[in-house]
């Protein structure tokens, strides 16, 4: 399914590679916006009165995008295996845009809440074609940092959301919440205003038999469109005789054959391994949760009551979290995933536990000593998740999964995401009501399972092309085709 004519992408391939960039980020952006504009929401005073928020209402409204995005990732695979990667994307972007709409024009809060659980499906159908797009598409040698910048992205929406709650919060009507619901569609918009400009993904149109269509995309992002150059040649070689193989070995997989192979299992438990350290070391982590939804109530309970100072600390705090995501992405393409998963992870769980003590101590304290040393270590766990893990999530799953189940597997990547966090955004205040600290140091405690796992089974995937790392997880290359990095060192003659 082709939506553009071929003739509208770029010449150039380093303006092509910006506009995939361009194009894929948006996604990220659009969930990152919602989390701090709910963040911004909660505390906004119109809000809560024109909706009458209570606890379970505040977590129903939180928790509703968890519920469409969950459907989204047992449902939206078995679309992107009949569509186009870019019709996939163009689904979901309009989408996002038409429940957008309904959340912006929302009379009550069931209506909010059921344009929520919409906008969910939208935007978890963004979070698995726009990685699978991306990582089939991009050139191997930046493939890392441009999927690297998709969760990066994240952090750019939230920092808008932020940004507009902010002033919108003196507006003393509905609008105050009806603009930043409304502007979310923004970056819905500018994926189809993408969309024009960038090809196919070349090894879906070899999958379907479009080799020369294929070959003259591997030109146009990597050679300004050589056909002949010997990188563009080798790589299609591989990707002819990969997918020729998998075509032959398989045919047309369901999750009943995928879980009788052993590499698919092998590549399944990796995704699940990074989709929960995702959520559980930090995006749901019970301190990642607070800075991302229950901000608000946090700095109340520290001393921080003043509604302009909670929004000022969520645009400063996103803002810290953006700068960290960006140079841990650089750094995932220059040490490697593995170890950059590992330290993140390590430094995090220190700066986990020290909150949970300061929280402790100083929870419900009148110290302001104590209370700005809590809100000082949830900027450093925020900084430390967002360099390592917060590039990790849409980079690694993509990569280690083959062609043949990169769909099915980035919807158990969604499905495990969201499934797991809706279950933290609703608890997550019952819990800290509950055990108060002690959330905290449980929280901590059990990164540790994930780091043994990491350590003994992740593989590294820098560097190699996603041909390539089919010999690193089943211990076989299936193309003749040498290398990409030997054919580019000149150290292979073709």
């Amino acid at each position: 399914m082709s939506i553009f004519q071929p003739w509208l992408v770029p010449k150039r391939s380093k303006f092509l590679n910006f506009m995939l960039i361009a194009c894929a980020t948006v996604t990220a952006s659009t969930v990152g916006y919602d989390g701090s504009m709910m963040n911004g929401l909660n505390i906004l005073p119109s809000y809560i009165e024109y909706f009458n928020i209570n606890t379970t209402t505040k977590s129903v409204a939180t928790s509703a995008l968890y519920v469409g995005s969950i459907v989204a990732g047992l449902t939206y695979p078995f679309v992107m295996a009949r569509v186009s990667r870019r019709a996939a994307m163009f689904w979901a972007a309009f989408g996002t845009i038409f429940f957008v709409a309904l959340q912006g024009a929302s009379q009550n809060i069931a209506m909010f809440i059921a344009a929520r659980i919409g906008m969910g499906y939208g935007k978890a159908c963004f979070t698995m074609a726009a990685p699978t797009y991306l990582a089939e598409t991009f050139p191997y040698k930046s493939r890392g940092w441009a999927l690297g910048l998709i969760s990066d992205f994240y952090y750019v929406g939230a920092l808008v959301a932020a940004g507009i709650t902010y002033r919108t919060a003196k507006m003393d009507n509905t609008w105050s919440w009806r603009i930043p619901s409304i502007i979310q569609g923004f970056w819905s918009l500018l994926c189809l205003s993408t969309l024009p400009f960038i090809p196919e993904s070349p090894r879906w149109l070899v999958y379907h038999n479009r080799h020369e269509e294929a070959l003259r995309v591997l030109a146009q992002i990597n050679s300004d469109g050589d056909i002949d150059d010997p990188i563009v040649r080798v790589q299609h070689k591989e990707i002819v005789d990969t997918l020729e193989y998998e075509k032959s070995d398989a045919g047309h997989l369901n999750w009943k054959q995928i879980l009788k192979s052993p590499s698919a299992r092998k590549r399944l438990s990796l995704v699940i391994s990074c989709a929960l350290g995702t959520i559980i070391v930090g995006e749901c982590s019970i301190c990642n949760m607070i800075a991302t939804y229950y901000f608000g109530d946090m700095l109340t309970n520290a001393g921080i009551t003043d509604s302009d100072t909670q929004l000022q600390l969520n645009v400063i705090l996103n803002a810290w979290c953006l700068a960290c995501a960006i140079v841990g992405t650089l750094f995932s393409e220059r040490i490697g995933r593995r170890p950059n998963a590992i330290w993140s992870t390590l430094t995090l769980t220190v700066f986990l536990y020290i909150v949970g003590a300061l929280t402790k101590f100083y929870g419900t304290s009148d110290n302001k000593s104590g209370v700005y040393a809590t809100v000082g270590f949830i900027f450093l766990f925020q900084g430390a998740y967002s360099f390592g893990w917060t590039p990790l999530a849409y980079l690694y799953p993509p990569e280690i999964l083959n062609y043949q189940i990169r769909t099915f597997g980035m919807g158990l990547n969604t499905f495990t995401i969201f499934g797991s966090g809706i279950i933290f955004v609703f608890a997550t205040p019952f819990m800290l009501e509950a055990l108060g600290w002690k959330t905290y140091i449980m929280n901590a405690s059990w990164n540790f399972a994930l780091l043994a796992f990491i350590w003994f089974f992740w593989v590294e995937t820098k560097g190699k092309t996603l041909e390539e790392i089919d010999e690193i997880i089943e211990g076989v290359k299936h193309s003749d085709a040498p290398n990409v990095q030997l054919v580019e060192q000149g150290k292979v003659d073709l």
